[in-house]
């Protein structure tokens, strides 16, 4: 159980909305529910969310969120994405499990995946990329993808305190970390 308790239904209009432009007809998320009780957090949050696709493909996006994710240990969300997302961004079992458990330049990846997954590892670890890191990147990416990477690492690794501190149970039909 989580350790803040989720909104029950019926939502409130407001909160209703939200869910189903956010879901597009699937219940709600826990982590929603959660934050979504907590009307300046859930307001703040869906403001600084990155939940439409942006200028990375939704490959590239899967990629650095799914990694993102798996550093921070947070099942919850990986797993949300990987079901929701991971067939549609055409990512392979082996790419998957490499998101967890793979290193950056593992052969299931581009060479500009490698030097995004590079990127995001970068990030997690020291907090900015070096210039060979940067170099790398802008070899692939433009400014604009760039930006993206680095936002959604950042919006992920907040999601991932969110999910973990909070103690969020896995959604049920979510995959899990690979063994």
């Amino acid at each position: 159980m989580s350790r803040l308790a989720p909104l029950d239904p019926p939502y409130p209009a407001d909160v209703q909305q939200h869910f189903d432009r956010i879901m597009r007809g699937k219940p709600p998320l826990m982590l929603f529910r959660v934050m979504a009780g907590h009307p300046r957090a859930w307001e703040k949050f869906r403001g600084g969310s990155l939940l439409d696709r942006g200028p990375l493909s939704l490959r590239a996006r899967e990629i650095v969120i799914d990694r993102t994710c798996a550093l921070n240990a947070c099942e919850y969300e990986w797993g949300v994405h990987v079901t929701a997302f991971g067939a549609a961004a055409e990512l392979t079992e082996q790419q998957v499990d490499a998101t967890v458990r793979g290193p950056a330049d593992a052969g299931c990846w581009s060479q500009a995946e490698q030097a995004m997954i590079a990127a995001v590892d970068a990030l997690h670890v020291r907090a900015t990329l070096d210039d060979a890191e940067f170099a790398a990147l802008s070899a692939h990416y433009d400014e604009d993808q760039i930006l993206e990477i680095i936002l959604l690492c950042g919006f992920y690794r907040t999601v991932s305190y969110l999910a973990n501190a909070l103690a969020l149970p896995l959604e049920e039909t979510a995959a899990r970390f690979p063994k």
